[in-house]
């Protein structure tokens, strides 16, 4: 019997092998780009759920009314994490984390690595798995350092590094005290090296106390702590040691892990289930709907064939064949071909994976070590053999032997709704992509090419690594002279970044009730000229012509609408202990999101106790190539922090790393709507098979009374314009509902406009005309003898 059912299906792939052809390649590429979307769900799905007590983890949270609404954001005050463990007695243990880029040194080998200080607990909360050494002991030393495996093999080779020495920062020595493997690609964390939180030396996250609001802290629970019993006494464990905190209404919150990657996103202090959460969502949907269109092409495509089988099962039921046999051997054969199609899609997949990670910047791979991952693909390849044949299946075992013999079993309008709804369908799903990703790329280019204040071009920062600070002034008037720059600064963070935030500045007539938060951003002098900003009152900061600046705040077009100043310039405005007065107004510039408006900024002087210089920002003289440029300020660099490797960055490039998110949806919707529309027109020349056979006498007559060739194919392709036209009408109003929902998430967005839509339409009925005019000509040329002489 089963050497039968594979005999049958076999000799029919071979007996239409164009048709085959066609069937299993829509199956493929649909199954191909369903495990693609598949593999990158189930790695956002997984992040960090590899730890052995994640149900016990917790990020601390602060919540706090600012500007009329409530903020969260998931960085405390570097003293809580103590206070945790005496206060609490549900908490097992608290840590914390700060992440640093620091030079290693190991005899010549020299490398700077993205690293964390943590508290000796980490290792105990978080299960990294450790290669050698002991996670309970191996940060307790306050000169220990726990290397990631690759980290370890750069600096040591092929030795064993445990126990050997590395110079961290200038002259440092740390001991290797354990071995991590290196981190998988689904957790938050991206570190490699660990070291103790007793080595931390700076102020920042200590000395400032309970003002300060940077530290990122993790609490793990005792595993009989029940969360609701908890939460009430952490909310209020800030206000009980800050005064300002119970003015403010302050409160903290522990945020469970599991929720960490696609949830946390909040709206007025609430959890709004946005995030990463609608992206995944989003995309499972695609790719359900990708999976159902290449079954729907094989739908179409079967029962277009159905004449050259209608026979078969005739006579298959006169020598007593049951239907539910019949139903068995067709399902089975769609099984067999998407057995077939899956083989394919998994050669597509491992083709497209290097690209496809390289796209979404993640390291995707298929297991196929795993058992589970076997039965995965299996019970993919059954489910869509099922999805893909029940409906030809039940459709072809349905035929009447009697009428089928007779020729007589198939009436002009027979079963001709339900496999248009089925295309209808798909176009219509190919069409919401399509507006989709042309109002994406839209609010791309809207945001792109908004204004951003300064003048990106020939402008490039480097940190202050090293001997940079102190060797600052040297490496100014060398690059000056040399010609390479036209103007230098210093900063406490890139130009496209914000480091300092926050709100209880005082100045002359300020509302007693007026809480707004001021991004904060530090200079010493010619910020205005080196990026360009444009002054509307007053001027840049100058410590040669007025040391006084030291203490100079110039301040944005939005903070003067803030502390409605008529006459701003020595304005007095007190922030963190420190009077500082404004000398300079400058109109609004980007230094975060181009999405969102901007906000209020205080640039300081050199002066400031709660920021420092970590950057060089250097203006390149646009007169000399770039690659000239280059090449001066690395040797420059190389001359006076020769310890350190030369790493300067475009400021250019980092401001189009904002965009990265919104890109990356915008073309995975582009790749995947063009698969969807590939898929589809497959269906469509399935559709313009059947019809053309079903026609084929009607045509034939048709020609001998005088029809033209145009007219036949006009008569033959509007059924089709037909159907594309109904998806379009279907496919607006949910893309329009779609994009205006994710449009809202962006303060500063594009408007939705007819045309989007009329070019959507347009390009719809142009590439089903494309794809059914190959079968619309082909019958209507076809000679009418043929046609009409075999009953």
């Amino acid at each position: 019997m089963i050497r039968n059912f594979f005999k049958v299906a076999y000799r029919s792939l071979l007996r239409n092998k164009g048709f085959s052809a066609i069937n299993i390649t829509g199956l493929a590429i649909g199954m191909a780009a369903a495990i693609l979307i598949l593999l990158w769900i189930q790695n956002e799905l997984s992040y960090d759920e590899f730890h052995k007590n994640k149900d016990r983890i917790y990020e601390v949270w602060n919540r706090v009314p600012i500007d009329g609404n409530i903020s969260s954001w998931n960085t405390v005050s570097a003293l809580l994490a103590r206070t945790l463990e005496k206060d609490l007695p549900e908490v097992e243990r608290a840590v914390r984390v700060n992440s640093n880029n620091f030079l290693l040194s190991v005899g010549d080998k020299k490398i700077i690595k993205s690293g964390n200080i943590v508290d000796t607990g980490f290792l105990q909360m978080f299960s990294f798995p450790m290669l050698k050494g002991n996670p309970s002991t191996a940060l307790n030393d306050m000169h220990s350092v726990v290397l990631t495996e690759k980290t370890a093999k750069i600096l040591f080779g092929n030795e064993d590094a445990m126990g050997k020495i590395v110079k961290i920062g200038d002259k440092d020595n740390f001991t290797v005290t354990g071995i991590l493997k290196d981190l998988p690609n689904n957790t938050r964390f991206n570190f490699e090296y660990l070291l103790p939180w007793s080595y931390l030396k700076y102020g920042e996250g200590q000395d400032l106390g309970w003002n300060d609001n940077s530290t990122p802290t993790y609490v793990m629970l005792k595993p009989n702590a029940n969360y609701a019993a908890v939460a009430p006494k952490i909310k209020g464990l800030k206000q009980k040691y800050d005064g300002e905190a119970k003015t403010m209404k302050w409160e903290l919150f522990i945020y469970p892990l599991t929720r960490w990657r696609l949830y946390s996103s909040f709206t007025n202090g609430v959890e709004d289930n946005g995030g990463r959460s609608t992206f995944v969502k989003l995309f499972g949907i695609i790719a359900g709907f990708i999976l159902l269109i290449a079954c729907i092409n094989f739908m179409n495509l079967s029962t277009a064939r159905s004449e050259k089988r209608a026979k078969e099962v005739g006579i298959r039921k006169v020598v007593g064949a049951q239907k539910s046999s019949l139903i068995s051997q067709f399902i089975g054969e769609s099984v067999f071909i998407a057995f077939l199609a899956g083989i394919v899609a998994i050669i597509i997949v491992q083709i497209s994976l290097p690209g496809y990670n390289q796209l979404i910047d993640k390291k995707l791979f298929i297991n196929f070590g795993n058992i589970y991952t076997w039965m995965a693909f299996i019970g993919f390849i059954l489910f869509t053999g099922l999805l893909a044949g029940s409906y030809p299946a039940f459709f072809l075992s349905s035929f009447q032997p009697i009428k089928v013999l007779k020729g007589t079993f198939k009436k002009a309008n027979a079963l001709v709704t339900p496999r248009k709804a089925l295309v209808v369908l798909q176009f219509t799903f190919a069409t919401v992509l399509i507006i989709c990703t042309i109002i994406v790329k839209q609010q791309i280019d809207y945001a792109r090419d908004r204004v951003t204040g300064y003048n990106k071009d020939n402008l490039v920062y480097h940190f202050m690594t090293g001997d940079i600070p102190k060797n600052y002034t040297l490496i100014k008037n060398e690059l000056l002279a040399s010609g390479i720059a036209k103007s230098i600064t210093k900063t406490n963070s890139p130009l496209t970044e914000r480091w300092s935030n926050g709100w209880g500045q005082s100045w002359e007539g300020k509302d007693p009730n007026d809480n707004t938060a001021f991004d904060r951003y530090l200079s010493d002098e010619g910020l205005g000229v080196t990026a360009g900003l444009q002054f509307i009152q007053g001027r840049d900061f100058d410590l040669k012509q007025f040391p006084t600046d030291s203490t100079g705040l110039i301040i944005n077009e939005s903070s003067l609408k803030v502390m409605k100043f008529k006459d701003p310039i020595g304005k007095i405005v007190g922030d963190l202990g420190i009077k500082w007065h404004i000398v300079g107004v400058i109109k609004d510039f980007i230094l975060t999101s181009p999405y969102e408006p901007t906000r209020p900024i205080l640039i300081c002087g050199a002066k400031s106790s709660f920021m420092s210089f970590n950057v060089m920002q250097i203006k390149l003289n646009g007169n000399n190539a770039t690659a000239k440029n280059l090449k001066g300020v690395a040797a420059i660099f190389k001359k006076y922090n020769a310890e350190y490797p030369f790493d300067i960055k475009f400021v250019d490039e980092e401001y189009a790393r904002k965009f990265e998110d919104e890109k990356l949806q915008g073309t995975l919707a582009g790749l995947f709507a063009g698969l969807t529309i590939f898929i589809s027109c497959l269906g469509l020349f399935g559709l313009a098979t059947y019809m053309a056979e079903n026609r084929v006498k009607e045509i034939g007559i048709r020609k001998i009374l005088g029809a033209s060739v145009t007219g036949i194919t006009t008569l033959l392709s509007k059924d089709f314009v037909k159907l594309v036209i109904i998806s379009f009408l279907i496919a607006a109003p949910l893309a329009w509902w779609g994009m205006y929902k994710w449009l809202q998430n962006y303060t500063y967005r594009v408007g939705i406009e007819w045309w989007v839509f009329a070019i959507a339409g347009f390009l719809s009925v142009a590439i089903a005309l494309l794809t059914v005019s190959y079968q619309s000509i082909k019958a209507a040329v076809s000679n009418p003898v043929k046609s009409l002489r075999t009953e």
